[in-house]
């Protein structure tokens, strides 16, 4: 791996519950030495991409991350677009509505919406990463993935999260046929005991998914109308996302969620 590979592996070490890392514990959770993290993190807080707060002088993501993020939010306007109509698509549902995009390998949440009508909600956090076979939203996107990047995150460690997390590769497999089949993907239990999700993916143009729109409930909500409440309100509310993104799901795709409609 690179030194720009190894910096970038650095800032993804950063989490809503992990804002500040020391440099021995960076280099725990890289497998870099400290030296190598030493002079990675110097070069990067040079830049604003890290700095160094507290007694402790841990690291935090710097401002150039916020600039960069703010840049890209204007060049390609993706959270800001969709978020009216997650908002919209939670108020339909009666359940947390959720948008995730792919970031190389990583499925990452980038935006989320409650509904007020139950007080009991499936609960999300900005930037968690959906780990793939165990989430409605991470099959959604591998489903319909090129071969070899699909077969490429089967080859990777599939942790299981829950009793009935799927980790064998082959049933994974027959399960995201079965998702290409029908368009959408649905899970119970897999990556949180009492939750289930269903989920779209989302396209810009081609047949590779570039992220996914999901919505989560406590799993003893579940009743056949509800479901088929969510696969409704979710095919249109992926449809008029893509849109705003100027993209174009692929015609079998957009034919599946027409069914659902």
């Amino acid at each position: 791996m690179g030194t720009v590979g190894k910096a970038l592996d650095l800032l993804n070490l950063f989490t809503r519950q992990r804002a500040l890392v020391g440099l021995s514990e960076m280099a725990r959770l890289s497998g870099l030495n400290k030296a190598t993290c030493h002079r990675l993190l110097t070069e990067m807080e040079s830049r604003g991409l890290v700095e160094q707060v507290g007694a402790a002088r841990e690291y935090r993501l710097g401002p150039a991350v916020l600039r960069l993020a703010a840049l890209r939010e204007t060049a390609v306007p993706t959270r800001d677009a969709a978020m009216p109509v997650l908002q919209a698509l939670a108020r339909a549902t009666g359940e947390t509505a959720h948008l995730s995009l792919r970031e190389g390998d990583k499925l990452v949440t980038i935006a989320f919406a409650y509904s007020p009508t139950h007080a009991t909600k499936v609960m999300m956090e900005d930037a968690d990463i959906l780990p793939w076979h165990a989430t409605s939203s991470g099959q959604a996107v591998i489903a319909f993935l090129p071969e070899a990047e699909r077969e490429a995150l089967l080859a990777r460690p599939l942790p299981r999260l829950t009793d009935v997390t799927e980790t064998d590769p082959g049933q994974l497999r027959a399960r995201l046929d079965a998702v290409r089949l029908r368009g959408f993907a649905e899970t119970t239990g897999t990556f949180e005991t009492d939750a289930q999700s269903v989920a779209l993916p989302l396209f810009l143009n081609g047949d590779e998914a570039v992220g996914a729109l999901g919505v989560a409930f406590p799993a003893n909500r579940s009743t056949p109308d509800l479901l088929s409440c969510i696969r409704r309100e979710l095919a249109g509310a992926a449809a008029e996302i893509i849109d705003l993104w100027g993209g174009q799901s692929p015609p079998g795709v957009a034919l599946l969620w027409q069914r659902l409609t």
